[in-house]
């Protein structure tokens, strides 16, 4: 178990520091993720020890959990839920790539359909990995969004 990925290990001293701090809402945000990750661990056949990168691909499904919780529970009227929900993502947000500004995804998005030459609605797919590659953390339907415009 010496081969766990930094990103883990870092969760796990920050909820000992969390613990040690009484930070309540730390704490259950990092439990939370941590037993994200493991359940990811061992869903397959066999367990696995995952990377960084899948470890940060656990972390954005469990933030943005968060903020479609958050905007249900606001849109029902129940504003403490929502107001915790929204904390918790705050705290895994620590942990994620800062997100790529709608500007600088539309640059990419240029480049990324201009390498793709001339290849129409085809190169859909191509086009959406090369650019969720190069501005990790995008929202995947922001993403699909504007390949589709731009190629359309």
């Amino acid at each position: 178990m010496d081969s766990m990925s930094s990103l883990k290990q870092t969760l796990k001293s920050d909820l000992t520091a969390a613990m040690k701090a009484k930070d309540e809402l730390v704490v259950s945000t990092l439990r939370m993720a941590l037993s994200a990750v493991t359940t990811a661990e061992v869903a397959g056949s066999e367990s696995v020890e995952l990377s960084d990168a899948q470890v940060l691909a656990v972390l954005q499904a469990e933030s943005k959990k968060r903020a479609e919780a958050a905007e249900a529970f606001a849109s029902a009227g129940r504003a403490d839920s929502a107001d915790k929900e929204r904390a918790e993502a705050a705290v895994l947000a620590r942990y994620l790539p800062a997100a790529v500004g709608d500007d600088e995804l539309a640059a990419i998005v240029a480049e990324e359909v201009a390498a793709a030459g001339d290849a129409g609605m085809k190169a859909m797919g191509a086009v959406v990995k090369a650019v969720r590659e190069r501005a990790a953390g995008a929202d995947g339907g922001k993403v699909a969004a504007m390949v589709k415009a731009a190629l359309g």
